[in-house]
C-alpha cells in the first residue's frame, strides 16, 4: 500500500510546482524527523581552498550531522536531512550571502539510515531532491583580507574562514560582447517614459546574472532558442523595454523587464524555461502637468496581475487593491523583482515582496537595485544598488518582427488577437505570443501582448493579450474609478491597434543624464496630445533600396517597414524563406517616392500602398503568383527624397 501510494505521489509530480512538491514532502520531513538532533556542522567550499577574487563568488555548502532516534536500539548518526539556518559574515563590509538553494555539485552524501523499508528509502531520497537547501552562494567584498562566515542551526554554531584575494583563480566568465549608445531619434514619449522610469528591486540568487535585467540581444543575436545557453558570455548591460500608450485623458506607460533564463535549484515539470519576461503598467492621468499623475501601478508576476495605487479614490474591480505605490526619489515607482522566477509586485507587499524600501535591504540576502540612467551599467556584484538602466522602445525593437512568422527565431505560437468587449483589434491575421524557447520548457516567455492574467482570462473579462493591447479598457474593469474623474477609452496613440493622429518627424531633445542619480533634462515640452502615427515617419538617407525574396504560391502583400517585410497572406499558401537586405531604414514622410521593381518571378509585382498615417506609415507591395506551386520573387523596393 506505502509502495503504490508514493508511486502515485512521485507520478503526479508533474501536476504539482516545485514550490508545492517541497512543501509536501517537507512537510512529511520535517513529521519523520522531528527528534532528530543537530550535534555539529560542516561547513565547506566550492572551490574547495575557500579563496575568491574581490566581487565574485563561491558556493558554500553546510552539512548538518546529527542523531536519529531508533525504537530498542542506538541513535543513527550522520548527516541529517535538515536545512540549515541562515549563513552571516562576522565581520562588516565582509561580503554578502544569498538566500539557501539546493547544492547543485555531487554531494558528499553521508545521510543517517532512519530505515523504514521500501517507502522510507523512497520517501527520503525525494526529500533530498525537493527540499534540503543546505548551500549558499557568497559574494566577496572589493577588499582583500580573511573573513569568517557562521552558521547556526538550531542552536549549533559551525564557522568557515573565507580568503578574498586578487590571485585567487576567476569563477568569472569573460563577456563576449557590449553595447553603445542609442539612437532616440524616433521616441517622441522618451521624456514621459524616462520620467515614470520604475525603481527595480531585484533579487539574486545563485545565478545572479540570470537575475539581471537584459536586452534579448544580449548575445548579439535576435535568436530566443539559444540565450539559455549563451547567458555566460552575453552582456550583463541592464535594459528595460517600454511602449506607450495614449487616451485623450491618459497615458499609459508598460515597462518589460527581460531575462534569458527563469531558473530554480530544482528545474521539474516545466518551472524552469529559456527566457522570462514580466512587466509592470503604470496609468497615469493627464491632469495638465507636463508628466501627469500616477494613479495606478499594475504588475505581472506568473500570469497574476497585482494592482497597486496612489489615489485612494480608486477602488477593487474585477481585482483587489494590493497595496499602495511607494516611490524612489518621489517620483520613481519601486517593484520587486523576485530571483529566479522574477514575478514583479509592489514593494509595499510584506507577502510578496522581500525588499524593504526604507532600509534599502533585502530579507533574503542579496540583491540589486536598477535605476534609469540613460546608460546601461553592469552590477560590479550580486548586492550592488543603484545601477544605471537604459531604455529601449518596443515599438521599434520588438514589434517590427512580431507579425513576421518567416524566417525568424525570436518569436513563435503566432496567432489571432481576439479582444472581448467588442474592442478593437489588430491589423496584422497573426501576431507572434511567445518568445522562441526550447532549454527546459518551451515558449513560455511572452512580450505584453501575449501577458495574461488568470482571473480574468477564466472569467471571460479579459482576453489574453488584452491587458497590454488594450490599457485603458482593462485597468477599467480590474480597478474601480471616482465618478468625477473623466476616464476615456478611445486612443489617440495606439500603434499596436493601428491607431495613431498625425506623423511627428522630429523627436524631442534628448534628456541629459548623471553618472549618478537619475536626471531628467529638458524633455522638449509637453508630450504631444496629438500623438504620432502607428510608426512613426522615418528621416533618414536621401534615397535607398530594400530587396526582398520569397517563395510565392498565390496572393501576398508584403509589409515594409523600417529594415523589415512580412506576409500578409490573401490566397493561397504560406510566405516560405523570406530574406531581406536593405542598404538602410526605408524612408516616409511626405515628399518621398517610390517604385518596386521585379527582380525575378514568374506572376507579378508591384506597388500596392505607400505609406501614410492610416497604414501606419507601412509600404506594401503586392505579388501575385499565377501558377499552382511556389515560385521564387525577387524584387528591389526604392525610395529617392524630392
Amino acid at each position: 500500500m506505502f509502495a503504490a501510494l508514493i508511486v502515485i505521489v512521485l507520478a503526479g509530480a508533474s501536476l504539482l510546482a516545485a514550490q508545492d512538491l517541497g512543501g509536501l514532502l517537507g512537510g512529511l520531513s520535517k513529521q519523520t524527523e522531528r527528534n532528530a538532533k543537530v550535534t555539529a556542522l560542516r561547513l565547506r567550499c566550492v572551490p574547495e581552498d575557500c579563496r575568491v577574487r574581490p566581487l565574485e563568488t563561491l558556493v558554500v555548502q553546510v552539512l548538518v550531522d546529527g542523531e536519529v532516534p531508533v525504537s530498542n536500539g542506538e541513535p543513527r548518526k550522520g548527516r541529517l536531512r535538515r536545512a540549515p539556518g541562515a549563513l552571516k559574515v562576522i565581520e562588516a563590509g565582509a561580503g554578502w550571502v544569498s538566500k539557501p538553494f539546493k547544492f547543485q555539485g555531487e554531494d558528499p552524501g553521508g545521510y543517517a539510515d532512519s530505515g523504514g523499508g521500501f517507502f522510507r528509502s523512497v520517501f527520503e531520497r525525494a526529500t533530498s531532491d525537493f527540499v534540503v537547501q543546505d548551500s549558499f552562494l557568497y559574494s566577496a567584498p572589493e577588499q582583500p583580507g580573511v573573513y569568517t562566515l557562521e552558521n547556526d542551526t538550531e542552536g549549533v554554531k559551525g564557522q568557515l574562514k573565507i580568503t578574498v584575494d586578487a590571485g585567487a583563480s576567476t569563477t568569472r566568465k569573460p563577456e563576449e560582447f557590449s553595447f553603445g549608445p542609442e539612437d532616440r531619434s524616433r521616441e517622441p514619449y522618451r521624456a514621459l517614459a524616462e520620467h515614470w522610469s520604475p525603481m527595480l528591486a531585484q533579487e539574486t540568487w545563485w545565478q545572479p546574472k540570470s537575475d539581471y535585467p537584459a536586452r534579448f540581444d544580449f548575445d548579439n543575436d535576435l535568436i530566443g532558442d539559444n540565450n539559455w545557453d549563451n547567458i555566460d558570455k552575453g552582456s550583463s548591460q541592464a535594459y528595460v523595454y517600454y511602449a506607450v500608450i495614449e487616451t485623450s485623458t491618459h497615458w499609459f506607460l508598460i515597462y518589460n523587464v527581460f531575462h534569458p533564463r527563469d531558473y530554480s535549484d530544482k528545474c521539474i515539470a516545466g518551472s524552469c524555461h529559456e527566457n522570462d519576461n514580466e512587466g509592470l503598467i503604470l496609468t497615469v492621468h493627464k491632469d495638465g502637468s507636463e508628466f501627469g499623475k500616477l494613479l495606478v501601478m499594475e504588475t505581472l508576476a506568473h500570469n497574476n496581475i497585482y494592482s497597486y495605487v496612489n489615489d485612494s479614490g480608486i477602488y477593487s474591480g474585477a481585482h483587489g487593491i494590493d497595496g499602495r505605490i511607494e516611490f524612489f526619489e518621489n517620483r520613481s515607482p519601486i517593484v520587486f523583482i523576485e530571483s529566479g522566477g522574477h514575478g514583479i509586485y509592489g514593494s509595499s507587499t510584506p507577502n510578496h515582496s522581500r525588499y524593504n524600501a526604507a532600509r534599502d535591504e533585502f530579507a533574503g540576502g542579496t540583491g540589486v537595485t536598477f535605476i534609469y540612467k540613460g546608460v546601461p551599467e553592469r552590477p560590479k556584484h550580486a548586492n550592488d544598488r543603484k545601477v544605471g538602466y537604459e531604455l529601449l522602445p518596443i515599438l521599434t525593437h520588438w514589434w517590427p518582427r512580431a507579425a513576421n512568422d518567416q524566417n525568424q527565431r525570436m518569436f513563435d505560437d503566432f496567432g489571432p488577437y481576439q479582444p472581448l468587449g467588442g474592442r478593437p483589434g489588430i491589423k496584422a491575421a497573426r501576431i507572434g505570443r511567445t518568445f522562441l524557447g526550447r532549454k527546459e520548457a518551451a515558449n513560455k516567455a511572452k512580450p505584453f501582448w501575449g501577458w495574461h492574467d488568470t482571473k480574468t482570462l477564466k472569467e471571460f473579462i479579459l482576453a489574453a493579450g488584452q491587458w497590454g493591447l488594450d490599457p485603458a479598457y482593462a485597468v477599467s474593469r480590474n480597478l474601480r474609478f471616482p465618478a468625477s474623474m473623466n476616464f476615456s477609452l478611445d486612443y489617440v496613440y495606439n500603434p499596436y491597434l493601428g491607431i495613431g493622429g498625425e506623423t511627428q518627424t522630429t523627436a524631442p531633445p534628448a534628456v541629459t543624464v548623471s553618472a549618478g542619480t537619475p536626471v531628467i533634462g529638458p524633455p522638449g515640452g509637453n508630450v504631444n496630445p496629438v500623438s504620432p502615427a502607428v510608426a512613426p515617419a522615418i528621416p533618414v538617407a536621401r534615397e535607398g533600396s530594400l530587396e526582398v525574396e520569397a517563395d510565392v504560391d498565390g496572393a501576398v502583400v508584403f509589409h515594409i517597414f523600417d529594415q523589415h517585410a512580412s506576409a500578409e497572406v490573401l490566397s493561397g499558401q504560406s510566405v516560405r524563406d523570406t530574406k531581406v537586405k536593405a542598404t538602410g531604414p526605408v524612408a516616409t514622410g511626405p515628399g518621398i517616392t517610390y517604385s518596386v521593381e521585379k527582380l525575378s518571378g514568374r506572376g507579378s509585382v508591384q506597388l500596392f500602398e505607400q505609406p501614410s498615417a492610416n497604414n501606419g506609415n507601412v509600404v506594401k507591395v503586392r505579388v501575385e503568383d499565377p501558377r499552382s506551386g511556389a515560385g521564387l520573387y525577387r524584387f528591389r523596393l526604392k525610395w529617392k527624397r524630392d
